[in-house]
């Protein structure tokens, strides 16, 4: 049934195509390797640490921060994978060839290691990264050995950390920004799949469960002004990937019990974006993507009889096409948001 559910809904969907895939692409080179402005996540212990982006990141200095660059590598690895033959897909190898190296990614795990990074880019950054390497794990052409090759000890130093930090995560974090539990899990039970660890998926889900399980009647008190995930919608899309249909159909109508009726209703109208050249307002544009990337995946797992399926699919379209139009107004969401669309619409 969720299988047959899927197929239907791609149907309807708006769908990623040629066309969209390659201004994607052409966005995400425009920025993936441009140094400046840039946004750092460092602690200075000394004079010793002033350093450039690119010298403390030989790979992931672009894009305005660490993270987003990791994610718009992610973006290229799974549009070269889509369209090998795409016009950017000379670029794209040229790319990851320099970048992709025993020695650059040797330079990311050294910094990594230092004392004062253990919280770097927790646990956002180190969800990408580990989303990155779980595509370019899904590549079968020539390159893509050489390439997760040299990525594979990075990733391994981050699902490390992972671990660690769920296993003693008491309490989810909420936020519709860089801390949210809930999509960290979602991406990384990905690559966790992808790589076939099944103790590293088994405690992702068990995580989960452990986290949300219990919640219910969900006030959706959002968006914030500055949310780029809705807290809300990302926890019932974890839970949609960790649970069973029937399992997540019930938990689901007592987190959300009013979703027949279209309720909450901050979780149905898609939010307005008041100034694209501010980067936290704009923030708002991902938040519409993210929520379709969500709703969704949160109709995709449930049954095509569930009343909600329905409304979740043409919501998930209300979302993208409020902002889709807008990835590219300033670089304040141009260095990210292509991204979410690609969540959104892949």
């Amino acid at each position: 049934m969720r299988s047959s559910s899927k197929n239907r809904r791609a149907a309807r969907a708006p769908a990623l195509d040629r066309r969209i895939a390659s201004r994607f692409a052409e966005i995400a080179l425009g920025h993936v390797r441009r140094e400046y402005p840039n946004k750092l996540d460092h602690v200075l212990t000394g004079l010793v640490d002033v350093k450039s982006p690119r010298a403390l990141h030989p790979v992931f200095f672009g894009s305005f921060d660490w993270h987003s660059c990791v994610h718009s590598y992610w973006l290229l690895a799974t549009l070269y994978r889509l369209y090998p033959l795409s016009p950017q897909a000379d670029a794209i190898r040229a790319l990851f060839a320099g970048s992709f190296t025993k020695a650059k990614i040797g330079a990311e795990r050294t910094y990594l290691q230092r004392p004062s990074a253990q919280l770097f880019e927790r646990p956002y950054g180190w969800a990408w990264l580990l989303a990155l390497q779980a595509e370019l794990l899904r590549h079968d052409h020539r390159d893509a050995d050489t390439w997760r090759s040299a990525l594979q000890p990075l990733a391994v130093d981050f699902a490390d950390l992972f671990r660690a930090y769920l296993r003693k995560a008491a309490y989810p974090v909420r936020a519709g920004t860089h801390g949210n539990t809930a999509f960290a899990l979602v991406l990384v039970l990905e690559y966790a799949k992808t790589a076939q660890d099944r103790p590293f998926a088994q405690l992702i889900a068990a995580t989960a469960k452990r986290l949300y399980a219990k919640d219910k009647a969900c006030q959706a008190w959002e968006p914030d002004g500055e949310d780029f995930l809705s807290p809300s919608l990302v926890e019932a899309h974890c839970m949609a990937c960790v649970l069973p249909t029937r399992t997540f159909q019930a938990w689901l109508a007592r987190f959300l019990p009013h979703l027949p009726e279209g309720k909450p209703g901050t979780l149905f109208a898609p939010v307005k974006v008041s100034d694209r050249k501010d980067g936290r307002i704009v923030h708002l544009d991902g938040l519409n993507l993210s929520r379709a990337w969500s709703w969704r995946s949160i109709a995709a797992a449930l049954h095509e009889s569930d009343p909600v399926s329905l409304i979740a699919e043409k919501t998930a379209q209300r979302h993208l096409a409020a902002s889709l139009p807008f990835i590219a107004r300033d670089y304040a969401g141009e260095h990210w948001l292509a991204s979410f669309a690609l969540l959104a619409l892949r």
